[in-house]
């Protein structure tokens, strides 16, 4: 660890991983209730537990972002963080938001409040409070990052992700604006969670796996900078107005399908690049770099991006195929493996990375780590797959010869519980990745020599 300031870090990333553990714990739980709808139903309501897996899917990978540049910052720009008692503020309103969520959905508190009661769009139904706290602690963030890299060296790195989460923060101000026509309150919702998962996290990601290939290969800063610079002009140019694939069928006018088609069809292309980006940089360094863990999640977000944000994107894309596919487990499938291969890949990258050097220990428990990238991503992928199956046959027999949703859906059951062993293999992939990466073997890095020796 060159800067003391980076230790920040190591708390951002150890509360997102127990958001992580919560998450994957109640996506195992709706899979159950696929497969048994009564099953704590009067305690823990399918919405209820849809809501608590969604939200802390986006909170923890927040804080991983958040984390990542705290870490990646000081080194790339020579300096230490700005303030570290802000940092710590931040994430102490970030906690006190979450904590405040989830009382307010499991106990259903002031229900009709604008104020302090759940609202009723999805992924966006945190109270207004809530969403306050979220951008007076996005607002600490900012100025705290911005200043570090105002006053020490601008890189590529740094500027991509300033750029990315400046981008994050300011879009997630329409999350307030919530008009009473139903189709201008679907542009605006889109405007923060596809600008985010499709615009500017993708900024994110490719400065943060620029970063774990520079530090992984040894590749020269100028490629690397050079990549990063192709792809994140493909995202922007693909992702803004791809978002026109959302306003097919919410009574926009029709020029959106054409637009929305061929420029969501690109976004492939960002995706493919980054995927490319990888691969070609750990061929041309050729570095024997001694945490393994790490390279094998960079390589794996880059590859499993690409075809869950990427190719599934794709499939159902195109306004001719979206209008038979739109809202059936196809876009389950997607999301899944989108959100799994983009996102929560590139933040385990980077713990895998960063946990290492931040306790002061070699590489460890690698065989673990690793072990949990082939439990995570096999169980991720078969569930993709068992889902595409599930949405193929939903789609025609629901939107093609019009039987009835709740006959259709007794009739993939099979699929359903399929993606309850996925979603085992996924949890314990997860339990492992988190045990791996906290408990480490008694190893530690001598200061004289900088070799680890033996704990007494």
């Amino acid at each position: 660890m060159k800067y003391q300031s980076q230790s920040i870090a190591l708390v951002y990333f150890a509360v997102a991983l127990g958001l992580f553990a919560i998450q994957v714990s109640g996506g195992l739980l709706l899979g159950w209730i696929y497969v048994s709808p009564n099953f704590l139903s009067e305690i823990l309501p399918f919405n209820i537990v849809r809501m608590l897996h969604t939200n802390s899917l986006i909170v923890w990978l927040l804080l991983g972002f958040m984390g990542a540049a705290y870490f990646v910052i000081p080194e790339e720009s020579e300096r230490e963080i700005h303030s570290p008692l802000l940092a710590y503020i931040q994430l102490a309103i970030m906690v006190l938001g979450t904590l405040g969520v989830v009382v307010t959905y499991l106990f259903n508190l002031f229900e009709g409040n604008w104020l302090l009661g759940k609202e009723g769009r999805e992924f966006l139904e945190q109270p207004v409070w809530v969403k306050m706290g979220i951008v007076v602690a996005a607002l600490i963030f900012m100025y705290n990052i911005t200043m570090t890299v105002l006053q020490g060296r601008k890189t590529a790195i740094t500027n991509v992700l300033l750029l990315g989460l400046w981008g994050l923060t300011l879009l997630f101000l329409f999350a307030f604006y919530n008009p009473s026509n139903l189709a201008l309150d679907k542009m605006y919702w889109w405007y923060v969670v596809h600008l985010w998962v499709e615009g500017t996290w993708e900024l994110i990601m490719a400065s943060v796996l620029a970063f774990l290939m520079l530090k992984l290969t040894g590749v020269d800063r100028e490629i690397i900078e050079k990549w990063l610079y192709l792809i994140v002009a493909t995202a922007l140019f693909s992702g803004i107005l791809g978002t026109g694939h959302h306003y097919f069928w919410i009574g926009t006018p029709g020029y959106w399908q054409w637009i929305g088609s061929v420029f969501s069809a690109l976004e492939v292309v960002p995706f493919f690049g980054m995927m490319a980006f990888a691969f070609v940089m750990v061929w041309k360094g050729r570095k024997d770099h001694p945490n393994k863990a790490a390279l094998l999640w960079s390589l794996g977000c880059a590859t499993l991006a690409f075809f869950g944000a990427g190719v599934w994107g794709f499939l159902h894309t195109l306004h001719g195929i979206n209008y038979y596919t739109h809202g059936t487990q196809i876009t389950a499938a997607h999301g899944h493996l989108a959100f799994f291969g983009a996102y929560v890949s590139l933040n385990l990258a980077i713990f895998s990375y960063a946990f290492p050097i931040l306790r002061k220990r070699d590489p460890y428990n690698q065989v673990l780590n690793m072990a949990s990238f082939w439990l995570m991503a096999g169980g991720m992928t078969f569930m993709t797959f068992v889902l595409t199956f599930a949405g193929t046959v939903q789609t025609h027999a629901q939107r093609v010869q019009g039987d009835y949703f709740m006959d259709v859906q007794d009739a993939i059951t099979i699929f359903y519980w399929m993606r309850f062993g996925s979603g085992i293999a996924v949890v314990l992939g997860a339990l492992l990745f988190i045990y791996a990466v906290a408990v480490p073997r008694k190893e530690i890095i001598s200061p004289s020599d900088k070799q680890p020796v033996a704990a007494e």
